[in-house]
């Protein structure tokens, strides 16, 4: 496997590049391995969206370098955009069922980090992540995930997902499942050291 070269982080619902996981992240590359290429975008909440403007912003990405890290909602999408480009990917508390799970949250939310910015998640924004579901169903056979191609960190704790569906939905790659633990895996310091070994940043910029 090819050091990684480009690394993307995708937040959770409702979530935003201010979240623990994304900073520790971005602090772990900015010290370690500053010539790695880092985005962390604010994404939108029409998962439509949110995949356009990602593929966009990494339309120039090598194949063979390119990391994407993804947590909960951002895990869902970082399986399907890993297996679309044939990207190395860590999933995080990953959804396996967003559509199923976010159904119940039809309406007006607010954004974690900013009380005060409001979005309408919608009907339509349901049925694009069943669409997206339906996709990772039809490419996994094709491009089955490897220990080499992809890692996940779950917690049996998680208070929003259920960790065996998570488990089921990481089958095939590198599984870290933790007793106990919560959805943010406020511990995730400890474990920083594990997924930048599975990311390798290249370090010399070269």
């Amino acid at each position: 496997m090819h050091p990684t070269t480009h690394l993307l982080y995708l937040h959770g619902f409702r979530s935003s590049p201010k979240s623990m996981k994304a900073q520790l992240m971005a602090r772990a590359i900015h010290m370690q391995a500053p010539k790695v290429t880092w985005l962390c975008p604010q994404l939108s909440h029409s998962p439509e969206q949110a995949m356009s403007d990602a593929l966009e912003a990494t339309r120039d990405w090598p194949a063979a370098s390119s990391t994407v890290i993804g947590s909960s909602l951002g895990g869902f999408y970082a399986r399907w955009l890993g297996l679309r480009q044939g990207w190395r990917r860590v999933l995080l508390n990953p959804a396996a069922h967003p559509a199923r799970d976010l159904a119940r949250h039809l309406g007006t939310q607010t954004a974690w980090h900013d009380p005060e910015t409001r979005f309408d998640f919608e009907q339509t924004h349901v049925e694009a992540l069943e669409a997206m579901e339906h996709e990772i169903l039809e490419w996994s056979p094709a491009r089955p995930a490897t220990p080499e191609q992809q890692m996940a960190i779950i917690t049996e704790g998680d208070e929003v997902l259920d960790w065996r569906e998570m488990e089921a939905f990481c089958a095939g790659g590198h599984t870290v499942r933790l007793a106990g633990g919560d959805h943010a895996i406020s511990n995730f310091a400890d474990h920083l050291p594990s997924v930048m070994k599975f990311v390798r940043p290249r370090l010399d910029g070269a």
